[in-house]
């Protein structure tokens, strides 16, 4: 201790110390220089910016809240506008990028956790063929022009790979909002992201290789390989021995900090060995999330880190936006611009050529391939990486910034107007060919089978509701035909014997195949809800006789569909509900006549009851709710007891208790309402109905412990 050091506990220690020690003396001290605590809290640069950041990132994700344009989109606006090539509100600019390292980190690590190899071979024809597809020939595509444009092989490569990468965030979060996830295009997003998602990890392995030129390339392969190997045996012995016994003996604690806090560790310590080993530190991220993944703690590690994962996260799109030159955009708009809309469209038609290989119709085709059509936040990640290794710089890094942020915050625009742009170009000459997907064949194998058809029942889409409603109409002699977009389920049902058949509902020509003008219900129970309002217009046009039920998830469309021809909708939320409270009253002993009562007004109105908070009072006061506490109890007999081979008039549990014996259990068998003549024997089961307290007395009486506290 030197001679300047101040008492423990003294204005001047406390100043001397860290940030806690300033706000201890600010409230504590009345001796405390405030001017002094101003001055020192200037020192630290990076807690203002951090405020700054944070303060301008609510206020314009506010914004971006109500005008529906996703967070990331809002972050990137953030980092545009108090960059230091903005109004330069941020100068820490090199601490903020350490920061969204930690960002990257931990978002590698996070879709490490999420990833499963088993989910991956269930799609694996979409994932392996579709995203292979994609990346691919967005990287040819993109290599042609820019090798057109004069630029090196290595840099049209480099670019390639990250036009190839679309947005998984944006692009899921959109899907999940318009409930798309399980339908047709939305499977073929999904697989194609995940790909990506992959791809990712060589493609940061490869790019110190390609900028490292033609040298000794096969002993730079050689050493690649070499500690490939020895991270992936490293992984496999953490994964199996090491982390699961870690984890075991730390959950052993019941301490969530120390959990958290080994999670961590273990994520920070591989991505400092890989990092070491001179690879990425977001593969070893990714690779710690692989080694967590396959334990019994992932979900609650997933848990822990999601917070620390976002709150970062948001540093690393600030310090993205950070990166864009106001000045060369306003100096170059019209070259910003035409980029952004040549790139969006060239991987749109990419990606809905893909997704027309894959069996999409024309129309889901065009959807998937427009949703796919930005660049996305991984591009960012490998960007660092060129630019570290001289593969991007200059104006080219700068349009490939400006590109990135236009076409990420034009995908949710694109998005919700892509299925009005399918609806129009669909009937288009090239489009025509695929108008009902490239399998067509799989419908024309079953058209014999159904030309005979009349007053059969049409179920357009084959998922869980799909293939109830099959079940029960096989059950009841019900024919039925099945219209199914997944050629994979059409060619596996069709093994199974059911009469299905390959086709996109919306066209003519496949309605015309199930002969829906000669049916007498059809049942639309697809995830699209642009494409059900599609389906019930079609179906319509076709027959005013036939009844159409249409399933919706949500109530909203339940106007638009009944104006479109659909005799019933019925909305997922709230035949959710229905069930609910019909149970809930019949727990609460509502006569069952009134119930059947309430639920047929409540979907007589379509659901305008549940809609209305005024008219649902007014209907519900009709419910008698009669006592509430009534219950019903079973109550064995012990062979001590005193009623033991007494006659149930002997006992009289009514009078006696207040309560009601309504059946009991002997033997395996059951006797139904009992008379007075009835004796009661040691291990019967009887069932009671009254109030609580009445159950509870006579419980005392049957099992003795009445007498018992009598004693």
């Amino acid at each position: 201790m030197d001679g300047r050091s101040r008492e423990v506990g003294s204005p001047d220690f406390l100043l001397s110390g860290a940030p806690f020690g300033l706000f201890l003396c600010s409230v504590g001290e009345t001796n405390c220089d405030l001017t002094r605590i101003a001055k020192r809290m200037t020192q630290i640069p990076l807690l203002q910016d951090i405020l700054v950041i944070f303060g301008v990132a609510i206020a314009v994700l506010v914004v971006c809240h109500r005008v529906k344009i996703p967070p990331i989109v809002g972050y990137l606006l953030t980092g545009v506008l108090i960059g230091p090539y903005g109004l330069k509100f941020v100068s820490s600019v090199h601490e903020v990028e350490a920061l969204a390292e930690i960002g990257i980190i931990l978002l590698l690590f996070t879709i490490g956790i999420e990833f499963s190899f088993r989910e991956l071979l269930r799609a694996r024809k979409a994932v392996l063929l579709g995203g292979t597809l994609q990346v691919v020939c967005t990287i040819a595509a993109t290599y042609l022009v820019m090798w057109y444009l004069g630029e090196g092989r290595t840099e049209a490569v480099f670019m390639g790979f990250l036009i190839a990468l679309s947005s998984t965030a944006i692009v899921l979060r959109g899907l999940q909002e318009r409930a798309e996830i399980t339908t047709p295009h939305g499977r073929v997003i999904l697989s194609v992201l995940i790909f990506q998602d992959i791809v990712i990890i060589p493609m940061m392995i490869f790019t110190p290789l390609m900028a490292e030129g033609s040298g000794d390339i096969t002993g730079t392969l050689l050493t690649l390989l070499a500690k490939v190997v020895l991270i992936i045996g490293l992984v496999i012995l953490g994964a199996r021995y090491v982390v699961p016994n870690l984890l075991f003996q730390i959950t052993r604690t019941r301490s969530r900090e120390l959990f958290l806090l080994a999670i961590v560790v273990i994520c920070m310590a591989v991505a400092w060995g890989t990092n070491t080993l001179g690879l990425s530190l977001g593969l070893g991220a990714f690779l710690a999330g692989l080694i967590i993944s396959d334990s019994e703690y992932s979900h609650q590690a997933l848990e822990g880190v999601l917070p620390f994962k976002d709150v970062f996260n948001s540093f690393f799109f600030v310090s993205v936006g950070m990166l864009l030159d106001t000045s060369f955009l306003i100096s170059q708009p019209l070259l910003i611009i035409g980029v952004t809309v040549a790139v969006y469209a060239a991987k749109s038609l990419i990606a809905g050529g893909v997704s027309l290989l894959l069996g999409l119709s024309a129309r889901s085709a065009v959807i998937a391939g427009l949703s796919l059509g930005q660049v996305g936040e991984f591009s960012f990640i490998l960007s660092r990486v060129g630019v570290e290794y001289g593969l991007l710089q200059g104006d080219t890094y700068q349009t490939f910034i400006a590109v990135s942020i236009f076409s990420m915050a034009a995908t949710p625009f694109v998005t919700i107007l892509s299925p009005r742009v399918a609806d129009a170009v669909r009937d288009w000459p090239f489009f025509q060919r695929f108008k009902d997907g490239a399998y067509r064949g799989l419908a024309d194998e079953t058209s014999n089978g159904t030309a005979s058809l009349r007053d059969h029942l049409v179920i357009i889409g084959f998922g869980v509701n799909g293939q109830n409603i099959a079940r029960v109409a096989r059950s009841a002699s019900i024919p039925y035909v099945i219209v199914e977009m997944n050629p994979d389920t059409v060619k596996r049902c069709r093994e199974q014997g059911e009469p299905i058949s390959y086709g996109d509902a919306t066209s003519a020509a496949v309605l015309d195949q199930a002969h829906v003008s000669d049916a007498r219900v059809v049942v639309v129970a697809i995830s699209d809800p642009s494409a059900t309002r599609n389906i019930a217009a079609a179906v319509r046009k076709r027959s005013e006789r036939l009844r159409l039920i249409v399933r919706t998830r949500f109530v909203a469309e339940v106007g638009p569909l009944e104006v479109l021809g659909a005799d019933e909708v019925i909305p997922e939320e709230f035949e959710t509900s229905v069930e609910i409270f019909t149970r809930v009253l019949s727990h609460y002993l509502v006569p069952r006549d009134e119930i059947e009562r309430f639920t047929r007004e409540v979907r007589s109105h379509s659901y305008e009851m549940l809609r209305s908070q005024s008219t649902s009072r007014q209907t519900l006061r009709d419910l008698e709710l009669s006592i509430p506490e009534l219950r019903i109890e079973s109550v064995r007999v012990p062979e001590a007891s005193s009623v033991v081979d007494r006659s149930l008039a002997q006992i009289d549990l009514r009078a006696q208790c207040g309560v009601t014996l309504v059946a009991i259990a002997r033997n395996g068998k059951v006797i139904a309402n009992p008379s007075g003549s009835d004796h009661l024997h040691a291990n019967d089961l009887l069932y009671l109905l009254g109030p609580s307290e009445a159950i509870t007395r006579a419980e005392s009486l049957v099992t003795g412990r009445a007498e018992k506290r009598e004693d």
